[in-house]
Protein backbone atom coordinates (compact mmCIF):
# COMPACT_ATOMS: atom_id res chain seq x y z
CA UNK A 1 0.00 0.00 0.00
CA UNK A 2 1.58 3.32 -0.92
CA UNK A 3 2.20 5.62 1.73
CA UNK A 4 -0.33 8.67 2.46
CA UNK A 5 1.79 11.79 1.67
CA UNK A 6 1.93 13.83 4.39
CA UNK A 7 0.55 17.86 3.78
CA UNK A 8 3.08 20.48 3.26
CA UNK A 9 3.56 22.57 6.44
CA UNK A 10 1.97 25.95 5.69
CA UNK A 11 4.41 28.79 7.18
CA UNK A 12 1.84 31.73 6.17
CA UNK A 13 -1.11 30.20 8.09
CA UNK A 14 0.70 29.26 11.07
CA UNK A 15 2.25 32.61 11.45
CA UNK A 16 -1.10 34.85 11.09
CA UNK A 17 -2.58 32.18 13.72
CA UNK A 18 0.31 32.73 15.84
CA UNK A 19 -0.75 36.29 15.32
CA UNK A 20 -4.10 36.28 15.43
CA UNK A 21 -3.85 34.44 18.91
CA UNK A 22 -1.41 37.47 20.66
CA UNK A 23 -2.70 39.21 23.57
CA UNK A 24 -3.51 42.87 23.67
CA UNK A 25 -2.48 44.74 26.48
CA UNK A 26 -4.45 47.35 28.24
CA UNK A 27 -3.23 50.91 27.98
CA UNK A 28 -3.31 53.22 30.64
CA UNK A 29 -2.19 56.92 30.80
CA UNK A 30 -1.59 58.00 34.54
CA UNK A 31 -1.16 62.05 34.59
CA UNK A 32 -0.05 62.99 38.33
CA UNK A 33 -0.64 66.61 40.45
CA UNK A 34 3.00 65.26 42.26
CA UNK A 35 6.21 64.90 40.27
CA UNK A 36 7.70 62.00 42.55
CA UNK A 37 5.26 61.19 45.08
CA UNK A 38 1.82 59.60 42.86
CA UNK A 39 4.37 58.83 40.36
CA UNK A 40 6.88 56.37 42.15
CA UNK A 41 3.54 54.38 43.87
CA UNK A 42 1.89 54.34 40.47
CA UNK A 43 5.23 52.89 38.78
CA UNK A 44 5.45 50.28 41.24
CA UNK A 45 2.72 48.44 40.11
CA UNK A 46 3.42 44.94 38.67
CA UNK A 47 0.70 44.11 36.21
CA UNK A 48 1.67 42.13 33.25
CA UNK A 49 -1.23 42.60 30.83
CA UNK A 50 -1.11 46.50 30.93
CA UNK A 51 1.14 49.44 29.83
CA UNK A 52 0.99 52.06 32.69
CA UNK A 53 2.47 55.62 31.14
CA UNK A 54 2.62 57.54 34.47
CA UNK A 55 3.14 61.52 33.90
CA UNK A 56 4.19 63.90 36.89
CA UNK A 57 3.32 67.66 35.81
CA UNK A 58 3.52 69.55 39.28
CA UNK A 59 0.35 71.55 37.77
CA UNK A 60 -2.72 72.17 39.87
CA UNK A 61 -6.37 70.51 39.88
CA UNK A 62 -7.12 71.88 36.45
CA UNK A 63 -4.13 71.64 35.16
CA UNK A 64 -3.06 68.17 35.67
CA UNK A 65 -6.45 67.27 33.54
CA UNK A 66 -5.84 69.60 30.89
CA UNK A 67 -2.18 68.16 30.59
CA UNK A 68 -4.14 64.34 30.46
CA UNK A 69 -6.21 65.85 27.92
CA UNK A 70 -2.67 66.97 25.79
CA UNK A 71 -1.22 64.24 25.48
CA UNK A 72 -4.08 61.59 25.30
CA UNK A 73 -4.72 63.89 21.77
CA UNK A 74 -1.01 63.97 21.04
CA UNK A 75 -1.00 60.18 21.26
CA UNK A 76 -4.31 59.94 19.17
CA UNK A 77 -2.77 62.27 16.23
CA UNK A 78 0.08 59.76 15.87
CA UNK A 79 -2.67 57.19 15.64
CA UNK A 80 -2.71 55.34 19.35
CA UNK A 81 -5.72 55.50 22.15
CA UNK A 82 -5.01 54.96 25.52
CA UNK A 83 -7.88 52.56 26.66
CA UNK A 84 -7.67 54.68 30.21
CA UNK A 85 -6.35 58.17 30.95
CA UNK A 86 -6.77 59.16 35.04
CA UNK A 87 -6.16 62.24 36.36
CA UNK A 88 -4.49 61.95 40.04
CA UNK A 89 -4.52 65.18 41.85
CA UNK A 90 -4.95 66.49 45.84
CA UNK A 91 -7.94 69.36 46.91
CA UNK A 92 -4.76 70.59 48.96
CA UNK A 93 -5.51 74.52 49.41
CA UNK A 94 -6.96 74.99 45.80
CA UNK A 95 -10.09 77.12 45.58
CA UNK A 96 -13.43 75.21 45.26
CA UNK A 97 -13.68 76.97 41.74
CA UNK A 98 -10.69 75.06 40.97
CA UNK A 99 -11.76 71.70 41.94
CA UNK A 100 -15.06 71.85 40.55
CA UNK A 101 -13.93 72.77 37.32
CA UNK A 102 -11.54 70.28 37.40
CA UNK A 103 -14.04 67.69 37.20
CA UNK A 104 -16.35 69.21 34.92
CA UNK A 105 -13.47 69.15 32.28
CA UNK A 106 -12.29 65.47 32.52
CA UNK A 107 -16.32 64.33 32.66
CA UNK A 108 -16.87 66.49 29.39
CA UNK A 109 -13.38 64.32 28.15
CA UNK A 110 -13.80 61.15 29.37
CA UNK A 111 -10.93 61.49 32.30
CA UNK A 112 -11.08 59.84 35.37
CA UNK A 113 -10.05 61.23 38.30
CA UNK A 114 -8.71 59.76 41.68
CA UNK A 115 -8.60 62.91 43.94
CA UNK A 116 -7.48 63.22 47.37
CA UNK A 117 -8.68 65.61 50.35
CA UNK A 118 -6.78 67.30 51.22
CA UNK A 119 -3.41 65.06 50.37
CA UNK A 120 -2.65 61.74 48.47
CA UNK A 121 -0.55 60.37 51.83
CA UNK A 122 -4.53 60.05 52.93
CA UNK A 123 -4.57 56.58 50.78
CA UNK A 124 -0.86 55.75 52.60
CA UNK A 125 -2.76 56.31 55.87
CA UNK A 126 -5.63 54.38 55.09
CA UNK A 127 -3.63 51.22 54.78
CA UNK A 128 -3.37 51.07 58.75
CA UNK A 129 -6.61 51.99 59.85
CA UNK A 130 -10.04 53.60 59.28
CA UNK A 131 -9.22 57.53 59.72
CA UNK A 132 -12.26 59.80 59.97
CA UNK A 133 -10.57 63.51 60.90
CA UNK A 134 -9.46 66.15 58.82
CA UNK A 135 -5.89 66.79 58.76
CA UNK A 136 -3.28 69.36 56.96
CA UNK A 137 -0.26 68.46 54.81
CA UNK A 138 1.82 68.41 57.70
CA UNK A 139 -0.11 66.49 59.55
CA UNK A 140 -0.31 63.82 57.52
CA UNK A 141 3.07 63.20 56.83
CA UNK A 142 3.73 63.34 60.60
CA UNK A 143 1.42 60.68 61.25
CA UNK A 144 2.55 58.37 58.77
CA UNK A 145 5.91 58.52 59.78
CA UNK A 146 4.66 56.60 63.24
CA UNK A 147 2.65 54.13 61.65
CA UNK A 148 5.07 53.49 59.39
CA UNK A 149 7.90 53.39 62.15
CA UNK A 150 10.34 55.67 59.79
CA UNK A 151 10.30 59.50 58.76
CA UNK A 152 8.51 59.24 55.56
CA UNK A 153 10.11 60.76 52.71
CA UNK A 154 7.66 61.81 49.79
CA UNK A 155 9.94 60.57 47.39
CA UNK A 156 10.23 57.31 48.18
CA UNK A 157 10.32 54.48 45.50
CA UNK A 158 9.85 52.13 48.17
CA UNK A 159 6.25 52.85 49.55
CA UNK A 160 4.42 50.34 47.06
CA UNK A 161 5.64 47.38 48.47
CA UNK A 162 5.92 48.71 51.90
CA UNK A 163 2.25 48.84 51.97
CA UNK A 164 1.10 46.32 49.88
CA UNK A 165 0.65 43.65 52.04
CA UNK A 166 -2.19 46.26 53.66
CA UNK A 167 -3.74 47.28 50.21
CA UNK A 168 -6.95 45.25 51.02
CA UNK A 169 -7.59 47.11 54.07
CA UNK A 170 -7.15 50.17 52.36
CA UNK A 171 -9.55 49.90 49.55
CA UNK A 172 -12.36 48.90 52.15
CA UNK A 173 -11.11 51.82 54.41
CA UNK A 174 -11.23 54.04 51.47
CA UNK A 175 -14.69 53.06 50.25
CA UNK A 176 -16.25 53.04 53.79
CA UNK A 177 -14.89 56.95 53.91
CA UNK A 178 -16.14 58.05 50.76
CA UNK A 179 -19.74 56.50 52.06
CA UNK A 180 -19.65 58.37 55.01
CA UNK A 181 -20.14 61.72 53.26
CA UNK A 182 -23.42 62.59 51.58
CA UNK A 183 -22.28 63.52 48.66
CA UNK A 184 -19.21 62.14 46.59
CA UNK A 185 -16.90 64.46 45.23
CA UNK A 186 -17.55 66.89 47.04
CA UNK A 187 -14.43 69.90 47.91
CA UNK A 188 -15.93 69.94 51.48
CA UNK A 189 -15.70 66.06 52.09
CA UNK A 190 -12.11 66.38 54.10
CA UNK A 191 -11.06 63.58 54.41
CA UNK A 192 -11.85 61.47 51.47
CA UNK A 193 -9.83 59.65 48.60
CA UNK A 194 -11.16 57.80 45.50
CA UNK A 195 -7.76 56.53 44.52
CA UNK A 196 -8.40 53.05 45.17
CA UNK A 197 -11.18 53.35 41.82
CA UNK A 198 -7.39 53.60 40.13
CA UNK A 199 -5.51 51.23 42.28
CA UNK A 200 -8.84 47.75 41.67
CA UNK A 201 -8.52 49.07 38.17
CA UNK A 202 -4.09 48.19 37.44
CA UNK A 203 -4.98 45.54 40.03
CA UNK A 204 -6.78 44.07 37.23
CA UNK A 205 -3.45 43.35 34.74
CA UNK A 206 -0.99 42.48 37.97
CA UNK A 207 0.27 38.82 37.75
Amino acid sequence: MAKRKKPEFDKSRYFKRLVGTKETKATFLIVCEGEKTEPNYFKAFKVVSAEIEVEGTGMNTVGVVEEAIRLRNEKVRNGIDYDQVWAVFDRNSFPKESFNEAFSLARRQGIKIAYSIEAFELWYILHFHFYQSALSRVDYCEKLSGLLGHKYDKNCETIYDELLARQGEAIRNAKNLLASHPEPDNYDNNPSTTVFRLVEELNNYKR
